[in-house]
């Protein structure tokens, strides 16, 4: 029987009934067990235990959740703008540049393709509906497993191989997206309207490092295979990556 990959799953905190509670939903933590990984929900922490975070895993998963504190990449705050955390910004941060460091292979979801661009030293565009009118509608849909539009994946990037295709429908549930990348981060895929869709770290030290901007954790249980080769690609390059502590 193969090794099970430890991953650590971010996640937010939120008030409930007067106290602060870890949220995350359970479509992740399922779709990295039915991929066969063992995840760890791990909330926002003082950023100086990112290390010892990344030296008990196998990998990283950046997840979805709330809008990223606009002065991180140095703009004023667009009035669609909501929900931030800093901690939470502050945490994952961290944890990125930590799992960049130990060369911890990292996969960044929604959300978490928006930290780990902005962690980089790239920007985002705050509202796609005021800033990038588009005929597509990227914002929260109904049904999470609905296949919505359509993604272009660059043929032979990193991307396009986990997924096995340069073509692909997907879900969609979000407002913001990636403006200018980051210095090392290639953008390798994008909706119909231009939308980035998918980065991945090009630097030349070995780090293995995707995002995506749609839910594939919501996807796993339709009939096409594109997200469930993606989480498989994911769990190969840890269990081909550096040993953990």
């Amino acid at each position: 029987m193969s090794r099970q990959p430890v991953v650590a799953l971010t996640a937010t905190t939120e008030l409930l009934n007067g106290r602060s509670r870890i949220r995350l939903n359970t479509a992740y933590a399922n779709a990295f067990v039915t991929a066969g990984m063992t995840p760890l929900v791990v909330p926002p922490l003082d950023p100086s235990l990112a290390g010892d975070v990344v030296a008990a895993v196998d990998g990283i998963v950046l997840t979805g959740g709330e809008d990223v504190d606009p002065a991180r990449y140095g703009a004023k705050a667009h009035p669609a703008t909501e929900g931030i955390h800093a901690g939470r910004d502050a945490w994952e941060i961290a944890l990125l540049m930590a799992a960049r460091a130990a060369r911890r292979p990292t996969l960044a979801i929604c959300r978490g393709i928006q930290v780990a661009n902005v962690a980089l030293g790239g920007t985002l565009v705050q509202d796609l509906p005021t800033e990038r009118p588009s005929r597509i509608a990227h914002a929260r849909s109904a049904d999470r497993e609905a296949r919505v539009h359509e993604i272009s994946v660059i043929p032979g990037s990193r991307l396009a191989a986990a997924l096995g295709a340069t073509a692909l429908t997907a879900n969609s549930s979000h407002h913001q997206a990636i403006d200018r990348a980051a210095g090392g981060l290639a953008v390798t895929a994008t909706a119909p309207d231009g939308v980035v869709e998918g980065a991945e770290w090009t630097g030349d030290d070995g780090w293995w490092m995707l995002g995506v901007q749609w839910h594939p954790e919501e996807l796993v249980r339709t009939a096409e295979g594109w997200d469930r080769a993606l989480f498989a690609a994911f769990r190969a390059a840890m269990l081909a990556g550096p040993p953990r502590r």
